[in-house]
């Protein structure tokens, strides 16, 4: 099962280690309305045929907007040898709820 974290510890994370990438699986459309800084958005449907793209040796951050789509994106990418990815557990409406609340929310 792939590991997952909450807003907060994600939050440390990225305040300790700014070589997180975090990967946004959501549509584009739900990308302009909020994502986290420095995230880059590859929608679920384009991940297999994106993956090639993506190290397996860097530490991933999957995100959605709930944790659901997310979840199962890094579920794919550990089948596939990727050792260090993890799941943002209840998305990004998680981090608008608890780590920043300008965020828009839908």
């Amino acid at each position: 099962m792939t590991k997952q974290l909450t807003a907060e510890q994600l939050k440390a994370d990225l305040d300790k280690n700014g070589s997180l990438l975090l990967l946004d699986v959501r549509e584009p459309w739900e990308y302009q309305i909020c994502h986290i800084d420095g995230s880059v958005n590859i929608s679920m449907h384009l991940i297999p045929s994106s993956v090639e793209q993506l190290d397996p040796e860097k530490e991933i951050v999957v995100i959605c907007h709930h944790g659901i789509r997310s979840l199962q994106v890094a579920n794919y990418l550990a089948e596939r040898g990727f050792n260090k990815v993890t799941s943002l557990e209840g998305g990004v409406d998680a981090w608008a709820t608890s780590i920043d609340q300008t965020m828009p929310q839908y």
